[in-house]
């Protein structure tokens, strides 16, 4: 996750999303930009996208496991990335 290179969604309902990290392919995890209280995964295909909304404890595990996923590969750029973006939200 490069924090130059940020993405956002529009939500039909909650407005503009932010992407908080991938979860696997096709999916990503998303919040709501300004409160970051909302939770999605959004899947997309060819065709479309579709917002499932989750928990806020159960994206903060999302989170964590994504980062011992990273850590675990060697990944330090994106672990440092991910890791602000989850202090930045979670703590």
């Amino acid at each position: 996750m490069d924090n130059n290179n940020e993405t956002y969604l529009n939500h039909p309902t909650f407005g503009l999303l932010f992407k908080v990290c991938p979860i696997e392919d096709n999916r990503e995890l998303y919040t709501t930009l300004y409160a970051q209280r909302l939770f999605f995964f959004v899947t997309h295909n060819r065709d479309n996208l579709s917002f499932e909304p989750i928990k806020r404890s159960d994206a903060r595990l999302v989170v964590e496991n994504r980062l011992r996923q990273l850590r675990r590969i060697g990944a330090d750029i994106d672990y440092k990335n991910l890791q602000a973006v989850y202090k930045r939200t979670f703590q």
